[in-house]
């Protein structure tokens, strides 16, 4: 995974989704039933307004039913860091377990495992030793530590929304300024601040120069600490390394992809907007290798028709909005690069619908220029809006073969894939010579290094030095293991094409990287899934998450509709089948009314709800239509797991079932007491 951030663009590039409505019979993919109660039960949410809380009753909910609270709490915590509490952690897992059924068991990946721990070289050869930086300033009297681009930011898009007497010229400059953040340099961002007066937030005290903080935990490896090394930022560098055996253990063949889920620190350093922001979270992570000859894909014509918001490099820079692209248009017109790209894009959009995410929140936003890698083919984000603005979730990215070849480069080991060809062939072949004695005499022990360096380079790498040479004598070059340029001349190398007989091609494939922030899709579910609703009584707002049961941390819950020792071992029988269905569930025996306990369980989210108030019959409430069928007791297992295992829906189950409404349970309970 690249460097997620949050993106929060100024007004003239936001797009505001306009509400569409559900319609079941449409042959487009839907939203999920949950996000249809969402809206069936709370007006659009004004982000002008209301957002701030919002959030904050989100926030007070997940932290009292303990989705997740902050790490070291009766310490005072520490920024950046959460634990998930028994609810989230079941979020947590089922959205990874539909994340392998999704990804890895329909695309028959290849799942790895790999350590947290990486030594330095495999990190200084990727380039994060050298380049995993953000830039930072400090307080001058405190010594507090900000993100120099994020108080730019902040202070740009704080005028630009609430400045009423911001001049045009001044509104256009800021708006520039946040389209080109990313490219501005230490000196730029520093002339930036002190041109606006940007002081430390809490203080209003001056700010440092910035400077650059390398974001990796460093560490070292054994007890001697001569092994330097780092805490991982990303997992993708794990499978890059271990190309070579996963190619042979796929029958040396491509396409293949490669996947692995794991933990990957980075030491922010300012953390903020709870989970989108933290020290420790968990990616997963995609790296598909293919022929960079070849990037069509076999499955693409089953998402070729897929349509949702795009927001293509072009419209972003003219101030246009994300707008509804069918993906097959958007690959024949070259607004994506290739299939197999356009082939993940689409995968990720009903991987993230499915969960529960909002479709007419959730956009495919493509890289600017100055976003894009030098090698990278195309990028784009799937950005999902919530509270806090449009926020970064998945990055896919077509990055060429850098990766690959960057190893290769520093390890000495060639991490390439074969073509047999049916007849040799005759092709037109690149031949680097080097003259290793005017290497020695110039580079001394660097010699190995730099003519390694030289062999490696590819064609047109090879061919430009061969032009810098016939005309100017010497040319710059720069040697990755030695992590410097050095100056080489004509008579180190000779460079030709020459015709040869081949019976098969060598090259390095391409990788197309799809990469997961779990911890943000998760927050920016629950925010997607949770409305309030007025009491039977009225005098109060309950708080529900309506997450499909695909995700929901407990799929049904079940009590006895009084406490009745009949009841109750009624309660404890069906309890048992669920167990032995492999369905979680909750079971409360508690003297609680029934609306009570209706509304603990609706505020986690359980979809389900299994009524006891006979021994030969129960009642099946859906938790945001709060409808309800009566099923015997022998069957209502076999239809909780119909439903939540998504064989059939709840309109489907309603319909073979008779209804039965609230007033008839309160009814029934009523004539219990009497």
């Amino acid at each position: 995974m690249r460097f997620f951030r949050s993106v929060i663009f100024p007004p003239n590039l936001c797009v505001i989704a306009s509400r569409r409505q559900f319609n079941p019979s449409s042959s487009k993919p839907q939203e999920s039933t949950a996000t249809h109660a969402v809206r069936r039960n709370m007006p659009a949410m004004d982000v002008a307004v209301n957002r701030d809380a919002f959030r904050q009753a989100v926030a007070n909910t997940l932290e009292r039913r303990l989705f997740y609270i902050p790490s070291f709490k009766i310490y005072r915590g520490v920024a950046g860091l959460y634990d998930y509490g028994p609810p989230g952690c079941a979020v947590k897992a089922n959205v990874l377990a539909f994340w392998r059924q999704h990804f890895v068991l329909e695309e028959s990946m290849l799942e790895v495992d790999c350590p947290c721990v990486t030594p330095e070289v495999v990190l200084k050869a990727s380039g994060h030793v050298d380049k995993f930086t953000d830039l930072m300033v400090k307080d001058e009297k405190t010594g507090t530590c900000y993100r120099a681009d994020h108080l730019l930011k902040d202070f740009c898009n704080e005028k630009l929304q609430n400045d009423h007497t911001l001049t045009a010229e001044k509104a256009a400059e800021m708006r520039h300024i946040l389209a080109v953040l990313d490219d501005l340099s230490a000196e730029e961002l520093g002339a930036k601040i002190k041109e606006y007066g940007i002081t430390a937030p809490e203080t209003n005290n001056p700010l440092s120069n910035p400077y650059p903080f390398n974001l990796m935990f460093q560490t070292s490896i054994g007890p001697s600490g001569l092994i330097p090394g780092y805490m991982r930022p990303e997992t993708a560098q794990g499978i890059f390394v271990n190309f070579k055996d996963l190619y042979y253990y796929n029958g040396s063949k491509l396409p293949f992809a490669a996947a692995q889920i794991g933990q990957a620190f980075r030491n922010e350093i300012s953390p903020r907007q709870g989970l989108l922001r933290v020290r420790e979270f968990t990616l997963a992570e995609i790296e598909h290798f293919v022929d960079p000859e070849d990037k069509s894909h076999p499955k693409y014509s089953e998402v070729a028709d897929l349509e949702f918001l795009m927001f293509p490099r072009e419209e972003q820079t003219v101030g246009q909005l994300a707008r509804a692209i069918q993906l097959g248009e958007a690959v024949s017109t070259g607004i994506v690069n290739n299939e197999t790209l356009a082939y993940f894009i689409g995968r990720v959009y009903l991987f993230l619908t499915r969960l529960g995410i909002d479709k007419d929140r959730l956009r495919f936003r493509q890289h600017l220029a100055n976003e894009m890698a030098h090698y990278a083919a195309d990028c784009w984000d799937a950005e999902i809006e919530c509270s806090y603005g449009w926020i970064e979730c998945v990055g896919i990215a077509d990055r060429s073969a850098y990766d690959l070849r960057a190893h290769s480069e520093k390890s000495g080991v060639d991490l390439v894939a074969h073509e047999k060809f049916p007849k040799p062939r005759e092709v037109e072949k690149l031949v680097i010579t080097t003259v290793k004695k005017e290497l020695g005499l110039a580079f001394k022990s660097n010699q190995k290094m730099v003519v390694e360096s030289l062999e490696a380079m590819d064609e047109k790498e090879a061919l430009d030095m061969k032009a810098n040479l016939e005309s100017k004598g010497e040319m710059e070059f720069y040697v990755c293991k030695i992590g410097k340029n050095v100056t080489i001349k004509k008579n180190m190398v000779t460079i030709s094409k020459e015709k040869r007989k081949e019976h098969q091609r060598v090259f390095t494939p391409s990788v197309i990287e799809p990469s997961f922030g779990i911890g943000r899709i998760i927050y920016c579910l629950f925010e997607h899934c949770f409305y309030t609703r007025p009491s039977k009584a009225g005098d109060e707002q309950l708080s529900v998450f309506a997450f499909p049961p695909l995700v929901a941390p407990i799929k049904c819950s079940v009590f006895p509709l009084v406490q009745d020792k009949q009841y109750d071992s009624v309660a404890k029988l069906i309890s048992k089948s669920l167990t032995v269905a492999g369905i979680s569930h909750k079971i409360d025996i508690s003297g609680a009314t029934i609306g009570k306990r209706y509304a603990r369980t609706d505020e986690l989210g359980i979809p389900f709800a299994i009524t006891v108030d006979s021994t030969s019959s129960v009642t099946i409430r859906e938790r945001d239509s709060k409808d309800q069928i009566r099923v015997n007791i022998e069957e209502v297992v076999s239809v909780v797991k119909e439903v939540t295992d998504g064989q059939s829906s709840w309109s489907d189950v309603k319909v073979r079932f008779p209804a039965h409404s609230s007033a008839s349970i309160q009814m029934h309970q009523n004539n219990l007491f009497w």
